[in-house]
């Protein structure tokens, strides 16, 4: 593979993802173990950069629910899942393309506070676009070590 990486960010409809989302968050599991609870909600809105092939190398969901950290926030809340990334291209600006989709997705849409429960290793990507931690790290016994992160977007 050359160091140039080819790939084009663009809303796609959740069950796209799912077959990376299993193999990055699911440890290799069958596409529909991907699924979780609201991706069928109609606000969700699913990201994905394909790479030259049409294949899904990232990926993340946007979904409508406020922070449970900050419930006093007249702010519209949009939760991160999915996000995903293929190992192999991890630090070449996937994940922050499909990220930088997603906010301006909230930008588009009126703004609001933007959340999610990070894993520990993606802390830094989230952090380079002005996440910040609430709260303690803990540890979900089935995925490992998170932080739960949140930005404010304002509206466009």
């Amino acid at each position: 593979m050359s160091d140039a990486l080819s790939y084009v960010v663009e809303r796609v409809p959740v069950t796209d993802t799912y077959p990376l989302r299993a193999l990055v968050l699911r440890n290799g599991g069958p596409p529909e173990s991907a699924r979780v609870p609201g991706d069928d909600h109609p606000e969700v809105a699913t990201y994905a950069a394909r790479d030259a092939a049409g294949a899904v190398v990232g990926c993340v969901g946007l979904f409508p629910e406020p922070c449970p950290d900050l419930p006093d926030d007249s702010r519209r809340g949009w939760r991160i899942r999915g996000m995903a990334t293929l190992p192999e291209l991890r630090g070449r600006g996937v994940g922050s393309a499909v990220l930088a989709a997603a906010l301006d997705h909230v930008r588009r849409a009126g703004g609001g506070l933007v959340w999610c429960n990070a894993r520990t290793p993606a802390r830094t990507l989230y952090e380079r676009a002005g996440f910040q931690v609430i709260g303690e790290e803990w540890e979900d016994p089935e995925i490992g070590p998170h932080v739960r992160m949140w930005r404010a977007v304002d509206p466009a």
